[in-house]
């Protein structure tokens, strides 16, 4: 039996991960700070609402609803549109985090949790029937315990928790140690799926890559893929060739 997919949204990536993600699953996207990983997010989100139909929600814990729209216009695309026709949903727990005052639609208030942050995306996926969730970030929750037992069963929860809704997901970290893929240590073994962004120095200049290190039910390459970030998104190099 096929299993269904989601568009990546990325060009290349789809050809390479048999046709795109597994729906219905959560991918943590890891890297280090500067490796594009809210472009990459961004872009799932973006394409589907664009070119598949598909309804999205982003949880921003790092930076304002406003900022992230300002951002992805430069890239040419508009949010705020598809915010104003409700096919987009952008949950505000930046704001919250920094004791800011919002106006947004969608916030979350002082001291959420975990519980409370997937009761808001499920009323908000309900509301517009979205199929794509991006979470940005794990590390920005700021899970009070450092205890590794403790902070994997809340990631556990929450990993749980969003497959029961359905969506399909893409959740941020930070790779903040080069031997380490995670902010914890552990999120790689909660969430279904892995992809690692990367910068590595080639003679005098920044090469970005990712990898696709897991992907449960589904067969991929394990290869680097060269990409860049050009005026309309991420571009992948595949076999030295721009797809």
């Amino acid at each position: 039996m096929s299993m269904k997919r989601v568009k990546t949204g990325i060009e290349g990536l789809d050809e390479v991960m048999g046709g795109g993600y597994p729906a219905g699953t959560n991918i943590l996207v890891t890297g280090a700070s500067g490796t594009g990983k809210t472009i990459f997010c961004a872009q799932f989100l973006y394409r589907g609402l664009r070119d598949y139909n598909e309804k999205g929600i982003y949880v921003t814990l790092e930076e304002r609803p406003e900022d992230l729209r300002n951002e992805m216009l430069s890239l040419g695309w508009d949010f705020k549109k598809f915010e104003d026709e409700e096919r987009l949903v952008i949950i505000d727990a930046a704001s919250t985090r920094s004791g800011l005052h919002t106006r947004e639609k969608y916030t979350m208030p002082k001291g959420f949790d975990i519980d409370s942050l997937v009761t808001e995306i499920y009323r908000a996926t309900k509301r517009i029937q979205a199929t794509r969730l991006v979470i940005d970030s794990l590390p920005s929750l700021e899970l009070r315990v450092t205890d590794t037992g403790q902070i994997r069963g809340i990631i556990y929860r929450l990993s749980s928790l969003l497959l029961e809704i359905g969506v399909t997901s893409l959740l941020t970290t930070e790779s903040v140690r080069p031997n380490m893929i995670s902010r914890y240590g552990v999120e790689e073994f909660v969430c279904r799926g892995v992809i690692i962004m990367d910068l590595e120095e080639k003679g005098h200049d920044l090469k970005r890559t990712l990898r696709v290190r897991k992907m449960r039910g589904t067969k991929h390459t394990m290869r680097k893929l060269p990409f860049e970030i050009q005026q309309d998104g991420i571009v992948i190099y595949y076999h030295g060739e721009q797809y």
